[in-house]
């Protein structure tokens, strides 16, 4: 055929490909025989690599003595593999090939082959059907996926995102673990806040939270200066600059609980400030020395009620010339934690020198024993007496002290006295009419014929207040105890709860492990009833159970806390609303209960068991 004839060839349109192949000089023959040249040499690369195998191999069976794998290679070689499989499985690529090839009777890796024929996602300006509604709608670069892969439409997209904004929300609310921390705190203290804090609360704490960005107070009312105080004792935030914030020259009671990083200038500098106080309750006053007592006799400060923890620095000398020069007027003395700071001679002037006392606590006191507990009997008009002292006392020295005060006493609280046995139960029998508040603990002398015979027939009014924490035999030998039960048992306390049930406001049983579950059962059988019962702590009374339990609930309206440390039994329990239940870890949340349905429920599990 002739040039021109060929030239003349007529010709169609090419594409755009076509062309592009042209104008770069890619030939697709070349391709081809490119392609075939690789193949090739790829087969031949193969048949000398096999060859030489089959030439190591011999070799290696006549030198298999010297070559064999040793065990621990073996044994790391298999690891090795193991690591490199479970790193593919966990990759993208194999876990898409799994879902691919999900209901593969074979159960062969046909995912990547699968995978081939699967579609592909539609591109921008393609039309495509919404996964969730299956509305036809052009796909765009914005367009969502949906929960199984597919597109969504516009219309779906918007609400895809406000379900996930509204489930973002809901764990924003969860309580972070610092406020949740905190409410746990706050249960520990007896604290239970129901929906919205108070306008008075959110203000409180405001100021606690901008404490170093106050100057003064201004005309904060008293009654606020005392939880304020609280709240910056627990955060250690007590100095030299915010105690100012307390002082005023007007008022006349100052209550810091928590004076650790005061010095004793800072203790001279409040009575400077409020020269005629009258009230100072301090805690962990250990800078409280000798120059401030030293100050207050000097500028005598009329202070008649006087509270100090931990104020172990003050001289036995110092206090004896105190309570020589001002104890006339005090009214009320109460120090704990002195340490070796006062002996018996130092409060033989305290009686001499305070005789217008009404009220005395001496708590942790060491050198304090017999000698002061019975010089105590020359204040007359003591009406709250608590003692807790180190040294051994004796019975009949405590049961003369009772029948000399007794008749005038309101508040008694004897801790520790573990050599008092039934005869000083008898005394408080016979001469305490006016009781309120009885504390008598971790005693192991006393018996429950004792405790018994306390509360019948017993003429002073019901108690407000009763603590008696471990009082229980301590016998290891004898767990269960003898028959005649040591402590506070199952008849003490249904006497108890007889005599006193009525206007008892605050029940203290823990560790009275001598109390039977029957006896638990008829003092809060849901029929008898305590009104004014607002706290309990019935911790490690093994014999407390849920039933029992339950029971509080409906036989104590007014309950408002109830711990229940080391109670193994009580579990699921139905907690009502306002009800602070603390050491259970198992109860369930607070709810609201109404009628009597879950007390009929416990009444029946009762008579079934």
């Amino acid at each position: 055929m002739s040039r021109r004839a060929s030239n003349n060839r007529i010709r169609g349109p090419q594409s755009a490909l076509t062309d592009f192949l042209a104008s770069n000089n890619i030939s697709a023959a070349q391709i081809s025989a490119d392609y075939d040249r690789r193949r090739r040499e790829a087969q031949e690369q193969a048949e000398r690599d096999a060859a030489a195998n089959g030439t190591i191999a011999e070799e290696e069976e006549e030198e298999q003595d010297d070559r064999e794998e040793t065990a621990l290679q073996k044994k790391k070689r298999k690891r090795a593999e193991e690591k490199a499989l479970a790193k593919i499985k966990e990759s993208k690529g194999h876990k898409k090939q799994k879902k691919g090839k999900k209901g593969d009777p074979d159960g062969e890796d046909s995912g990547a082959e699968f995978g081939m024929y699967t579609k592909s996602k539609p591109l921008p300006g393609q039309q495509e059907n919404c996964e969730t509604c299956q509305k036809r709608f052009t796909v765009t670069a914005y367009s969502r996926t949906g929960s199984e892969g597919g597109l969504l439409c516009p219309k779906c997209s918007k609400e895809q995102d406000a379900e996930k904004k509204k489930e973002e929300k809901i764990k924003k609310q969860a309580v972070p673990r610092a406020k949740r921390r905190q409410a746990q705190s706050n249960i520990l203290d007896g604290i239970v806040h129901h929906g919205a804090p108070s306008l008075q609360d959110l203000c409180i704490k405001t100021i606690a939270d901008n404490v170093h960005d106050i100057e003064e107070f201004g005309d904060l009312p008293q009654p606020l200066l005392k939880p304020l105080s609280e709240i910056f004792s627990k955060r250690r935030v007590i100095t030299s600059r915010t105690l100012d914030l307390f002082l005023r020259q007007e008022q006349e009671t100052l209550v810091i609980t928590d004076c650790g990083k005061l010095e004793a200038e800072d203790y001279i500098k409040v009575f400077s400030f409020i020269p005629t106080i009258h009230t100072l309750d301090l805690q962990n006053a250990g800078q409280f020395k000798d120059e401030v007592l030293d100050y207050i006799m000097e500028r005598d400060v009329p202070i008649r009620h006087l509270k100090l923890y931990a104020a172990n620095l003050i001289s036995n000398d110092k206090w004896i010339e105190f309570f020589t020069r001002c104890g006339h007027r005090l009214e009320s003395l109460q120090l704990s934690w002195l340490d070796y700071s006062m002996d018996d001679n130092a409060f033989m002037h305290l009686v001499q020198g305070c005789p217008n006392l009404r009220r005395l606590k001496m708590k942790k006191c060491w050198r304090l024993g017999d000698l002061a507990l019975g010089a105590i009997q020359d204040l007359k008009k003591l009406e709250h007496l608590s003692l807790q002292f180190k040294e051994s006392t004796t019975a009949s020295n405590l049961v003369n002290l009772i029948a000399a005060i007794g008749a005038n006493l309101r508040t008694l609280s004897l801790e520790e006295f573990h050599n008092a046995d039934n005869t000083v139960l008898e005394a408080i029998h016979d001469h305490c009419s006016q009781l309120q508040k009885f504390r008598f603990t971790e005693n192991d002398f006393c018996t429950d014929a004792g405790y018994t015979s306390l509360f019948t027939n017993w003429s002073n009014s019901p108690l407000a207040f009763v603590d008696f924490s471990s009082n229980r035999s301590i016998d290891y030998d004898n767990p269960d105890g003898t028959e005649d039960a040591v402590g506070l048992g199952t008849t003490g306390f249904g006497a108890l709860m007889d005599h006193s049930g009525s206007g008892l406001n605050t029940l203290v049983i823990p560790s009275c492990r001598h109390i039977d579950r029957e006896g638990l059962a008829n003092a809060f059988d849901g029929k008898k009833q305590y009104p004014l019962l607002h706290k309990m702590d019935v911790s490690f009374v093994k014999k407390m159970d849920t039933p029992v339990i339950a029971g509080v609930f409906q036989s104590c309206p007014n309950v408002k806390q109830i711990t229940a440390f080391g109670c193994f039994s009580v579990n699921d329990v139905m907690v009502p609303k306002k009800v602070c239940l603390i050491g259970v870890p198992n109860a369930q949340d607070s709810i609201e209960q109404e009628g009597t349905y879950d007390f009929d429920m416990i009444r029946a599990g009762l008579g079934a068991m």
